[in-house]
């Protein structure tokens, strides 16, 4: 896994986009501070650029380098969350402008374990994570399910075909530094 991940970093400073295996599902993603590899996501998941995508960070120091202000609810639901949970939190910063919603929001996971959490921590910068498809299509719930259209369209899949992911999407609840918390999936 050392080599696979030393070969994703060169990747990902190249401004390349990568297709990796997470928590949840295998992912598409770049560098969150790359505009120009972000613009390749949407293009390749044929997906409007309204419509936003997460970031994973590695632990709660690099999610409070990225965003303005943590509201204290985030730190309780991140403690007691018994699955992988995306927070959508207001005013990001340090990241790449097109990764950021219209309402100037960003969904932020901070991942524990496996390939995506090494990979980040040894990086040290946030990496956009959207599902392995096209817009509209169901999710792939393993390496098998990726469509070739996918899989030919990044620059770079990790060699994990076998690592597992859950299989399922993460939990997203958005916070508002106002107090407001909403649930958008559980």
């Amino acid at each position: 896994m050392k080599e696979q991940i030393k070969e994703t970093i060169q990747r990902l400073k190249k401004g390349q986009v990568i297709l990796y295996p997470t928590e949840t599902v295998w992912g598409i993603g770049c560098d969150a501070t790359n505009f120009d590899a972000i613009g390749k996501i949407y293009a390749i998941k044929q997906r409007e650029e309204t419509k936003s995508m997460i970031c994973l960070v590695s632990d709660i120091k690099m999610l409070q380098f990225y965003v303005e202000n943590v509201p204290e609810a985030a730190y309780n639901i991140l403690k007691f969350a018994n699955k992988p949970t995306t927070i959508i939190y207001d005013q990001p910063k340090n990241v790449a402008e097109n990764v950021v919603a219209e309402d100037n929001t960003l969904g932020i996971r901070i991942i524990k374990q496996g390939f995506a959490h090494q990979l980040i921590k040894a990086y040290g910068k946030p990496i956009v994570s959207t599902s392995a498809n096209i817009s509209g299509q169901p999710t792939p719930k393993s390496f098998n399910e990726i469509s070739q259209d996918i899989l030919t369209a990044v620059d770079y899949v990790v060699n994990l075909p076998k690592q597992k992911s859950s299989g399922q999407p993460s939990a997203i609840i958005k916070l508002s530094n106002d107090g407001m918390v909403k649930v958008i999936r559980s």
